[in-house]
């Protein structure tokens, strides 16, 4: 499969390949089956995010033994991680000094 070039905003959960502005913070070539992959990791992050949310108005139930909690943060592990083995060599920096990905 041919592979493109993609702008990612984990932030936002964006994916797209017209590079505007500021948004974007990571390019990475991918191919369509790749994407596909990276968008249901971003998609089940979010479910996991409003999980949390929810959680939040429990005034007992602590964040630090929330399992969307930690569900959360191993889905954007999975993302970083991704992104990093598709991104060029800025991209791999970018997220090599924010020290997320264990082993980088």
């Amino acid at each position: 499969m041919e592979k493109k070039t993609y702008y990612i905003s984990v932030a936002e959960g964006g994916i797209s390949q017209v590079k505007t502005a500021n948004t974007y913070s990571f390019a990475i070539q991918a191919n369509d089956d790749e994407i596909v992959q990276l968008r249901e990791i971003f998609d089940a992050a979010y479910v996991e995010d409003v999980r949390t949310f929810w959680r939040a108005h429990i005034p007992f139930l602590e964040y630090h033994h929330d399992h969307s909690n930690d569900k959360y943060d191993e889905r954007l592990q999975r993302a970083y991680k991704m992104i990093y083995d598709l991104g060029d060599n800025k991209t791999k920096e970018l997220i090599a000094q924010m020290g997320i990905i264990d082993g980088l």
